[in-house]
């Protein structure tokens, strides 16, 4: 009894520590590494003429310059459809996990939607759609949901058979045995998925951008493009960099915030 009451008190400092929930992931070799990179590149920038390498003073001037409605707009539809590919995705992987029949007609489907690239499903949008929104909204879904839909199962069948068993045992409802069993044991997964799916959707939307579009950054780098212009390349690049890096860091937030568990060990 002693021992357990020792290893308890030597364990509560560090559960204390963690509940603080002071999350370290801009440490000092994240500045170092992102320090070395930038002075890199204004070395570079020093030994190449503007039109190839623009220095950062150059890169921020052209950033004051971008239509600051394009940049919201852009985040804006990959939140949303990002959004709703996770509902759609977390509700077919639910459906699926409660009849392996259905999983195994669904397996061959899923296998192929995910082997299309990008660029035809773009093509496709193209064709089937005449709403530029819808075809953007499409891309992203069809290029996303399966993402999520895949992860969202592998976390559900990760779930122990006595962890079900005990929950069934206490004869739960259904939205009770969701709540209390499955939301908890996929949560690190659909983490996972969601960091996954930002830095696809990111890179996704600005393609989906280039066919049809006339606003977003997307379109800013078509427009770019014509112009001959580096340092405006380079200022859209930086901003797509920057919604991700904030995107990414809400979502390891939330891992500090919901998974500090794991560091107990």
């Amino acid at each position: 009894m002693s021992d357990f009451k020792s290893e308890n008190a030597a364990l509560s400092p560090r559960v204390a520590e963690i509940g603080k929930l002071r999350p370290k992931r801009f440490n000092r070799e994240t500045a170092i590494a992102l320090g070395g990179l930038a002075l890199t590149w204004q070395i570079l920038a020093l030994l190449t003429p503007d039109f190839m390498i623009p220095g950062w003073e150059v890169i921020f001037q052209h950033i004051l310059q971008l239509n600051p409605s394009w940049i919201a707009l852009t985040t804006l539809r990959v939140l949303v459809s990002i959004m709703f590919s996770f509902v759609v995705g977390f509700t077919v992987a639910v459906l699926l996990d409660t009849s392996p029949r259905l999983q195994r007609y669904a397996d061959p489907l899923l296998n192929v939607v995910m082997a299309v690239p990008v660029i035809c499903w773009i093509l496709f949008a193209v064709l089937w759609f005449r709403g530029v929104e819808f075809r953007i909204f499409f891309v992203l879904f069809v290029v996303c949901c399966p993402v999520f839909l895949v992860d969202m199962l592998n976390g559900m069948k990760g779930i122990p058979a006595d962890w079900k068993e005990m929950v069934h045992s206490l004869r739960p409802k259904k939205l009770q045995y969701l709540q209390k069993l499955t939301l908890p044991a996929v949560l690190p997964a659909a983490l996972t998925s969601w960091k996954v799916n930002l830095s696809l959707a990111i890179r996704v939307v600005t393609i989906a951008e280039l066919v049809g579009a006339t606003s977003g950054i997307g379109y800013g780098l078509v427009v770019a493009q014509g112009q001959f212009s580096i340092a405006d390349i380079f200022a859209w690049t930086l901003v797509l960099v920057v919604i991700l890096l904030l995107t990414q860091f809400c979502i390891s937030y939330l891992e500090d915030r919901f998974l500090n568990w794991r560091d107990i060990a």
